[in-house]
């Protein structure tokens, strides 16, 4: 079945569902998903648009998608034609005779530069009320470097003065440091990154209120770290196809508008929490190398001085060992009002379930089908729906699986190198 297809599939019957999912959801409480990529980003799917993206979300139960990559200017024309104001500084798709997802401005940069005699690879989520805060930036940035040949562009621009020029399209734009402990490419990054907030954004770390915990970590690490405490914890996809809309995402009880998201991070005024990957799951958790099939918690990896002991190479070092080298707890502190989720895509279980390799096949896409038609949305039935409902409809086996994920009782294979971990539930 072709994914297009099952995804109509899968929405024939949504009117049955939504329905039951907003007494999950109450008005003003709802699901955002803010980091995503579009076809413009290298290695990525062609059905990164809004209208594949609306009906992904529909099915995950998410009512919030950001655009990614509005600063490319394909793209950006793309959403121009595609995308209509809904006067609170989100977007819907025009035309569109359902109720469509709202969609937020949004864009990934890559900063690649040289401060304090070494190199830093710094990503950042930037976020915008309007096109015109995008086109001042899209502007600015074009004149720096090449914002053409990727969504998400490569620029020789320091992480601070990429925040300065966002900050100054429009008094709402803001900007979120992404997945900020992977090894490669983050602000607190082993390989390229600093060691504090501050040393990355200097006289503007003020302006950052929020960050971006990533696949491989969530807010229990993150607490660990006392000079995170004043910022909010988010939690995104990534998505690089629309069906990994939602891996991770935000909860958010405030009213729907760029505003209410802008106050709930920046204030705390609304901001519930994340739904998160098991950061074991992530593929840069414990310290590894891929080619030797090696992978090592912190402890181990410091009695091998983080050297392979297959190859005698260094060891990519993990979120996990990265997070400890930094922590000044023992435990975590100062969760306040933001609570998590964890959870495994809901493919993955079925396909476990079923016994089944491919989360793709055939069989594994008609029993997600069934469940979103006759449950609800992806996080209704990982979430929220009530036990006895998912045991009528799928069985008890099932159902007491559902209930193991919420209790945190999986199996768990980590994952190092860019190899992605594994959950087991059954």
């Amino acid at each position: 079945m072709g994914r297009g297809l099952f995804v109509s599939c899968c929405l024939n019957s949504f009117s049955q569902v939504g329905k039951q999912y907003d007494i999950v959801c109450s008005a003003m409480r709802f699901i955002a998903d803010l980091h995503i990529h579009s076809h413009y980003s290298l290695a990525t799917s062609k059905q990164l648009e809004p209208r594949s993206l609306d009906a992904w979300a529909r099915l995950k139960g998410i009512d919030v998608v950001g655009t990614g990559d509005c600063i490319h200017p394909g793209y950006f024309g793309e959403l121009r034609q595609t995308l209509v104001s809904a006067d609170n500084g989100l977007f819907t798709i025009k035309g569109l005779k359902k109720r469509s997802t709202s969609f937020i401005l949004t864009t990934e940069i890559s900063s690649i530069y040289k401060i304090k005699g070494k190199v830093r690879k710094v990503h950042n989520i930037c976020f915008f009320p309007d096109f015109k805060s995008v086109k001042h930036v899209q502007t600015r940035l074009a004149k720096i470097g090449n914002i053409d040949s990727d969504g998400r562009p490569i620029l020789g621009l320091d992480a601070r003065d990429l925040l300065e020029i966002v900050l100054e399209s429009d008094p709402r734009s803001f900007l979120i440091p992404a997945h900020i402990w992977t090894p490669w490419f983050s602000v607190l990054g082993a390989k390229s990154g600093f060691d504090t907030i501050e040393e990355c954004f200097r006289d503007l770390t003020n302006e950052i209120f929020a960050l971006e915990t990533g696949l491989s970590s969530d807010p229990q690490m993150n607490r660990l770290c006392s000079f995170l405490d004043s910022f909010r914890l988010v939690s995104n996809s990534d998505a690089h196809s629309p069906s990994k809309l939602g891996r991770e995402a935000n909860i958010f009880e405030t009213e729907l508008s760029y505003n209410g998201i802008y106050n709930a991070l920046k204030y705390d005024n609304g901001f519930l929490g994340t739904i998160e990957f098991f950061p074991q799951e992530g593929k840069y958790h414990f310290d590894g190398h891929r080619e030797c099939g090696i992978a090592l918690d912190p402890y181990a990896s410091k009695a091998h001085n983080g050297i392979c002991p297959v190859c005698g190479k260094a060891l990519t070092m993990g979120v996990a060992t990265r997070v400890v080298a930094l922590a000044d707890r023992e435990r975590p502190d100062n969760f306040g009002k933001q609570t998590f989720y964890s959870v495994t895509p809901l493919s993955e279980i079925i396909a476990e379930y079923m016994q089944v390799k491919n989360t793709a096949s055939k069989k594994v896409e008609k029993e997600y089908a069934r469940l979103i038609r006759e449950i609800g949305p992806e996080f209704n039935v990982l979430l929220f729906a009530e036990y006895d409902k998912i045991k009528n409809v799928v069985g008890e086996r099932f159902a007491e699986g559902i209930r193991r994920l919420r209790a945190g009782i999986v199996s768990i294979t980590s994952g190092y190198d860019g190899q992605f971990g594994e959950i087991r539930i059954f």
